[in-house]
């Protein structure tokens, strides 16, 4: 009876052992954020499944391939959502036949094990790209859909290094090694996803690609991007997520909400959260209002708004989008619209050229004021950028205290880098004081048009496209303008102006709220300098409003102006060509100061550029000493300056 029972238990606990471990090793529970967690070794290799606290009905798993543990997120809301995550690690074996062979096996150990769905979602970190595609694509009709971040998609490239990537010649050597392939072979290998996903795609799985746009370890020029065009030619379905200013780390997103959508989307629909609201990622800073404006277009039938900015406000776009807005809205109002856009231009040139450009034009009742993409471009220290926008901002108010301003922060790829590595970027933490000062709204189009595509809205390479946005991202910025002009104007119950209050003392003292002109006919030439009345280069484009214009002009070295001026401020607005020179110049007879005119862009173009020699005299009298200086930029062609006004706060 006992060696009866003993035979009986025996053969229980081996089975048991068998099931807990398909080949040696009894397999441990341990914690995964929360949740249960089993370890064991599956043919030799270690291997783990986590399971929810209540499985979905569908069963709905996600495989991960390498890099267990790392950048979690996306696992523990699918966890979270009724999923299990399960992995094996096989790192010697590269993703290579034998890793295949390694992961059938487990695929169907999982399957009767557990009763999971016999579709997987596949997720593949970095060379974990490898595992996932080259085993998805042998196993199409078991795969759900493709998440890979930052993956491994040839694998010249990264070990191999042959491109852009600086590879790893150890890995490069493994990976020779259990691919069965030489340096020659390899370029003609095709066991890899840049041509394996092909199969993948014409099965119709979905991929979605998470990826760092310098990663310099697994470039997606040479990766993701090969596997989308694929994806493209075989009729599939694949989006890249690209992160501005990331590289190949930090993996994934920070909130994994894209992700997760794009795999419930494929699997579990149902498990969907409700989508937000379209404005819910609109970076509108709501101060103060907007009811003066539209007290004005409804009441006197009249309006005047002005648009100044740089290229991305003169070209048409939202502007035109707007202007028609607002006549829509108001019909039988009589609008003038002021489009005081000039390329290359941000801030400080702007606060000079408000009352020439704009303010002359009669009383503005609506001001749309955007500096962010070329200040910053530009290379405007911090304090000049507040200094440029209060100058705009306090004249216009002090212009027409009855006027609204809307503030724009346009995007472009260093600021959605600022935004991917946690910071705001200068230029818009600057701007930001003088609107909280003056309570101005702000609109940060650059911050909404980042999430967005952080949240797989649409991408920037193949939608936005530019700073100078495409037709979508045109259309983007009016539908956020739009929705704040609605949201401003839902309580029109408003029926007279009122006067905007203006702090009594500037933000910075210094600031460029009384800057104008001066006519470059009123220095005092000394020696080599000459008036043209009608400018225009022999060589090189320039912008509009910069050629057939006055312009005093040198080109030699030691040529010598003096002016007179009063106020605290003295700078030229000067065009900067191919060649421009350095300038020497004293003021009240002080020692020489030299500054460069020459830009990154000089060599191409004749650049409307503004320089500020000094910007904290003393108020009162001053008098300016300016020469051609003998030394030059190397890569600048002659000595030449050309001023088309003196700037100066009068």
């Amino acid at each position: 009876m006992f060696k009866k029972n003993s035979q009986h238990l025996t053969a229980f606990i081996l089975v048991l052992f068998i099931h807990l471990s398909p080949l040696k090793g009894i397999a441990q529970n341990t914690e995964y954020h929360g949740f249960k967690c089993t370890d064991f070794k599956f043919e030799g290799y270690n291997a783990k499944v986590v399971f929810p606290q209540n499985a979905e009905a569908g069963r709905h798993w996600i495989w991960r391939a390498r890099f267990w543990g790392h950048e979690p997120q996306t696992e523990i809301a699918l966890l979270k959502k009724g999923f299990h995550v399960v992995f094996i690690d096989a790192p010697e074996l590269c993703g290579n036949k034998e890793a295949v062979e390694l992961w059938n096996h487990f695929y169907a150990y999982l399957l009767k094990t557990y009763q999971l769905n016999e579709k997987t979602v596949l997720e593949g970190f970095s060379r974990g790209g490898l595992y996932i595609y080259n085993w998805g694509s042998e196993n199409t009709e078991k795969v759900a859909c493709i998440y890979a971040d930052a993956p491994v998609c040839d694998i010249n490239s990264w070990p191999g290094g042959k491109g852009k990537g600086k590879g790893s010649p150890d890995d490069w050597k493994l990976h020779l090694k259990v691919y069965q392939q030489t340096e020659e072979s390899m370029k003609d290998f095709k066991g890899m996803p840049i041509y394996n996903a092909r199969k993948l795609a014409l099965a119709h799985v979905p991929a979605l690609h998470v990826c760092g746009a310098v990663d310099d370890a697994v470039p997606i020029e040479e990766n993701s991007y090969l596997v989308q065009k694929v994806y493209q030619e075989a009729g599939g379905d694949m989006k890249i997520i690209v992160k501005e200013g990331i590289g190949h780390h930090p993996h994934s997103l920070k909130d994994p909400a894209p992700i997760v959508n794009f795999i419930l989307s494929h699997t579990a629909p149902n498990l969907l959260d409700a989508a937000l609201p379209f404005n819910a990622k609109m970076a509108i800073n709501f101060r103060g209002n907007i009811d003066n404006s539209r007290v004005k277009f409804e009441k006197d039938k009249v309006g005047k708004v002005a648009f100044l900015g740089g290229s991305i406000t003169t070209n048409h776009g939202w502007r035109d989008s707007i202007s028609n807005y607002l006549q829509k809205r108001f019909p039988d109002t009589h609008f003038e619209f002021i489009n005081a856009g000039i390329a290359s231009t941000g801030s400080t040139p702007g606060a000079f050229r408000l009352n020439r450009d704009v303010l002359s034009k009669g009383t503005i009742d609506l001001l749309f004021e955007e500096a962010a993409v070329n200040d910053a471009t530009n290379g405007v220290e911090p304090q000049r950028q507040v200094r440029g926008m209060e100058g705009i901002i306090r004249h216009a108010l002090k212009s027409n205290p009855k006027m609204d301003i809307v503030m724009l922060h346009f995007v472009d790829q260093d600021k959605m880098a600022d935004y991917n590595n946690g910071k705001v970027p200068e230029v818009i933490q600057q701007h930001e004081k003088v609107a909280s000062h003056y309570q101005i709204t702000s609109i940060n189009l650059a911050k909404e048009v980042n999430d967005r595509i952080l949240n797989g809205e649409f991408s920037w390479r193949g939608d936005f496209k530019d700073l100078h946005p495409s037709p979508f991202g045109q259309a983007l910025y009016f539908r956020t303008l739009k929705y704040f002009f609605e949201k401003s104007w839902a309580d029109n119950s408003e029926k007279r102006q009122k006067n905007k209050i203006i702090p009594s003392k500037k933000f910075d003292k210094y600031s460029y709220s009384e800057g104008t002109f001066i006519a470059p006919d009123k220095a005092e030439i000394i020696t080599g300098w000459s008036l043209t009345k009608d400018w225009t280069p022999k060589k090189s484009s320039t912008r509009n409003g910069f050629v057939h214009v006055p312009v005093l002009e040198a080109e030699q070295p030691e040529a010598m102006i003096k002016l007179k001026f009063k106020g605290s401020i003295i700078g030229m607005l000067i065009t900067s060509g191919p060649d421009a020179g350095i300038l020497a110049y004293s003021i009240d007879g002080a020692p020489y100061k030299t500054i460069d005119q020459f830009t990154t862009w000089s060599d191409q173009l004749h650049l409307p550029w503004l320089l500020i020699l000094e910007d904290e005299l003393s108020k009162g009298k001053h008098t300016l000493i300016l020469k051609t200086d003998p030394s030059k930029n190397p890569r600048s062609k002659g000595f030449a300056c050309r001023i088309h006004q003196f700037t100066v706060n009068n």
